[in-house]
């Protein structure tokens, strides 16, 4: 809007829209129990780098028994499950349920194929001969992915939950903190495994 002052042009800004100020999406509880979360896997990471240098030769050797395309579908998968997600809550937030419905299905299904893909290269690797015991490795590899598997299978639940709340609109808008919060978890899972990935199947 433009006002005229002593023959001056003045521009005068619009007010702020409060319903689009920033905050921290979720509840506060939940930000503790992802960042705790963050907190034990990065523990986990570093004591497997620490181990993994007292024997780099024998992790090569153990590692170049595993088949990085299992790793990357999943990568690739996780990523499109993310964006998913976020649509999911961007829709959520302008009221449109039923859109934000099918979003969440898409990351459901993601979810459910990057478990069938887990499910097999574990299964591989068991037909090979090649359990926790085979090798210190494919102890961390074991402990490690199946750590990542279970938030993936939380998160799943989660995603449930959520597009079954997407059923009860005139419900969502005091709901939006718990769906933002579950989307940050999904977006921890997704964090976690692009650490994940590299560090048990690139790093050398």
């Amino acid at each position: 809007m433009t006002e005229t002052s002593g023959g001056a042009a003045a521009v005068v800004a619009p007010a702020a829209d409060p319903s689009r100020a920033r905050h921290v999406p979720g509840e506060p509880g939940l930000w503790v129990l992802v960042l705790g979360d963050m907190s034990v896997f990065v523990v986990f990471f570093a004591t497997y780098l620490v181990v993994r240098s007292g024997d780099p030769v024998g992790f090569d050797v153990a590692q170049a028994r595993l088949d990085p395309v299992p790793g990357v579908v999943n990568t690739l998968v996780l990523l499109l499950s993310s964006l998913l997600v976020v649509r999911a809550v961007q829709a959520l937030r302008a009221g449109r349920s039923r859109r934000a419905t099918v979003l969440l299905g898409g990351a459901m299904a993601c979810a459910v194929m990057f478990s069938v893909i887990k499910a097999l290269e574990w299964g591989a690797k068991f037909g090979a001969g090649i359990t926790p015991t085979t090798h210190e490795f494919f102890m961390y590899f074991f402990v490690l992915t199946g750590l990542h598997w279970l938030h993936v299978l939380a998160g799943l639940v989660a995603l449930v939950l959520m597009t079954a709340a997407c059923r009860r609109p005139d419900r969502l808008p005091g709901r939006l903190p718990l769906f933002e919060g579950a989307a940050c978890f999904w977006h921890m899972v997704d964090l976690l495994w692009i650490v994940l990935f590299p560090l048990l199947y690139l790093v050398r």
